[in-house]
């Protein structure tokens, strides 16, 4: 289980995630492929001197066995924080529900949902917690 970080540092880590894609959309607009905004974003956080993790599988553990399912995550930030990026109309319920498994299998406390496909960025962003204190 990854360390835990205090809500500050949880927050500041959202804090700059966010930004980073507002930026993003504000420059590209929607429209684009998920594939590039996900490299714009990788490309912003590693400016912002964010650690991360890219396509990270998640293994499934039912009752004491490991599963691997093939649950990937776009991306893993600090250790703590899991990013989805989409570039679709809207989002769907099923959207932060796979978020919120996937918080929970990797047992981090802190997701975001970030859809480059809205019309603007705030309409965009989902904050997701898994027994996460703010």
């Amino acid at each position: 289980m990854p360390q835990r970080l205090s809500a500050r540092e949880v927050n500041r880590i959202t804090s700059t995630i966010v930004e980073s894609a507002i930026r993003i959309h504000r420059t590209v607009g929607p429209g684009i492929l998920e594939k590039a905004y996900f490299g714009c974003l990788c490309y912003e956080l590693v400016s912002a001197g964010l650690k991360m993790q890219t396509q990270k599988e998640l293994p499934l553990v039912y009752q004491g066995v490991k599963i691997d399912c093939a649950y990937r995550v776009d991306l893993i930030v600090e250790e703590t924080v899991i990013v989805e990026v989409k570039a679709i109309e809207s989002f769907a319920p099923i959207h932060s529900r796979q978020l919120l498994t996937y918080l929970r299998i990797a047992q981090l406390p802190v997701g975001l949902l970030l859809n480059f496909g809205a019309l603007t960025m705030r309409e965009g962003i989902k904050r997701v917690v898994n027994d996460f204190k703010e």
